[in-house]
């Protein structure tokens, strides 16, 4: 329940993540010389569109499905890789997304509930 939670709410951040960035370029200051220098409406589209399915995989996960925590694992890391490479526009919510993106991933890698309960309600 934990990840599921943490994955859903990481989800609606990275919605509204989103939603500043498409909506406006001067949401977020643009660093100059960064490797990884996509438009700002760019990683918008990137948040908005991984935020949903971050949100349908975390209620996939609070309603027990199997498929949702492998789901789970491969999503968080690939938020994670996201918003470390947003790093440079907003520090702080990008290394609060990315500690709790390492929570879920701890979280789903270290249950230890019964796998039949998960097969049958999935």
């Amino acid at each position: 329940m934990f990840a599921g939670v943490l994955l859903f709410v990481d989800g609606v951040l990275g919605v509204l993540k989103g939603i500043a960035g498409i909506a406006s370029n001067d949401v977020y200051t643009r660093i100059n010389d960064y490797v990884f220098k996509f438009s700002v409406t760019s990683w918008g589209w990137i948040h908005l569109i991984l935020g949903v399915v971050l949100i349908l995989v975390g209620w996939g996960i609070l309603k027990g499905a199997a498929w949702a925590r492998g789901a789970g694992v491969v999503l968080a890391s690939l938020n994670l890789i996201a918003n470390f490479m947003w790093l440079p526009y907003t520090p702080v919510w990008a290394i609060v997304t990315i500690a709790i993106d390492v929570f879920v991933i701890w979280a789903l890698c270290t249950d230890r509930s019964d796998r039949d309960d998960w097969a049958r309600s999935g």
